[in-house]
């Protein structure tokens, strides 16, 4: 896969993924496997590396390949190293957060309607959000998916993937193994069409929105303060 550099150190603009064809149930999968993946390292997900490899691999070949990239990886770190690099890749770069409204409102004031968005989705569904993580956080709208699938998730994905495409772009420009986790999702999403395709090339050049000013700091996604990790 080629890569073309923008010369200024922001993440290359990377050629989208084509769709897989897939049938419903491998989705399912494969969000599932993504959600589990992209949530903080703990030895309880360590354990269930095996069973994810196993179920991943029953996926379409392009799909099983990228998991297995990502767990080949995992598997070669102890799990104080994935958890540094965990909090350095999520926690410390704008544009590697898992919080898709993030990409689309920024340190704005309109992101708290943003969230709002997320949480009148979750409740359509019948869903009640998270009380300890953020309503637009990358892992809990993939469970959406995959424990609801349906239209209320496929528009929230959609709606977010330019920002979803600018997240794989920078995992990829920083060489983290969380990139080919964020390629399985992309292989499992429509094509993306000109509008999200303009609004991406919007975000590589300019990064999330930014304005700070009157806003409090539970709606920012940075600093995000992990006690598993040793200071």
């Amino acid at each position: 896969m080629s890569r073309r550099r923008t010369g200024t150190g922001r993440p290359p603009s990377l050629p989208f993924l084509e769709p897989v064809v897939a049938h419903p149930i491998e989705r399912v999968v494969a969000h599932m496997s993504a959600s589990l993946l992209l949530e903080y390292p703990t030895q309880r997900l360590r354990d269930q590396l095996t069973l994810l490899r196993d179920a991943t691999g029953t996926l379409s070949a392009d799909v099983a390949a990228a998991f297995g990239r990502f767990l080949d990886a995992a598997d070669a770190l102890d799990l104080d190293a994935q958890q540094v690099h965990y909090v350095e890749t999520f926690d410390q770069r704008r544009r590697c957060a898992l919080y898709l409204s993030y990409y689309a409102a920024g340190d704005t004031r309109r992101r708290g309607m943003a969230l709002v968005t997320f949480v009148e989705a979750y409740r359509a569904c019948g869903w009640v959000p998270r009380d300890d993580e953020l309503p637009d956080h990358l892992p809990t709208v993939l469970e959406l998916s995959a424990r609801d699938p349906g239209p209320v998730a496929d528009t929230l994905l959609g709606t977010h993937r330019a920002g979803i495409e600018l997240l794989r772009s920078a995992l990829h420009h920083v060489g983290s193994p969380y990139a080919h986790v964020v390629d399985a999702i992309c292989l499992t999403l429509p094509a993306v069409d000109e509008a999200t395709a303009a609004r991406f090339a919007d975000l590589v050049a300019s990064g999330p929105p930014s304005e700070t000013v009157g806003l409090s700091a539970p709606l920012l996604p940075f600093p995000t303060v992990r006690s598993e990790v040793p200071a």
